[in-house]
């Protein structure tokens, strides 16, 4: 919680345990990383609009305060099961594993809207296969 009482948004939390070079600008059209890259990194969105595509095909598209690329680090071979690409012009926050990790431990908060915001993808992704 913040000073306010008030959760703070996952966003707000990798701001807060990232590291240098982190945030980082990312022009419209460039890629944050590629299926099967490996996956060292979460990251938050503090400005523009992020899509995640996989065989080429976009299967959403998340926008400011949303987090991604989590999954890759509590798969066991730590790769990445999609393509992020910079919809917008972005400005990104990202943390590595070790800071994740920490931020799960030290703010259990930030753990569950992590899973929340996992579930309400896996939630959309159902109903968008299921209205194919």
């Amino acid at each position: 919680m913040n000073g306010k009482g008030k959760i703070l948004q996952p966003v707000r939390t990798i701001e807060i345990y990232q590291k240098p070079p982190s945030p980082k600008n990312f022009l419209a059209g460039e890629i944050i990383f590629e299926k099967g890259d490996s996956g060292d990194l979460v990251y938050g969105i503090i400005e523009g609009e992020v899509e995640i595509s996989v065989q080429g095909k976009v299967i959403e598209t998340i926008k400011k305060g949303d987090v991604f690329g989590q999954s890759a680090l509590v798969q066991p071979e730590h790769k990445r099961a999609s393509t992020a690409r910079a919809k917008t012009n972005c400005l990104i926050a990202f943390v590595d594993k070790e800071h994740f990790l920490f931020a799960v431990q030290q703010t259990p908060s930030f753990a569950l809207q992590i899973l929340r915001s996992y579930s309400n993808r896996v939630h959309i992704l159902r109903q968008t296969i299921l209205d194919i």
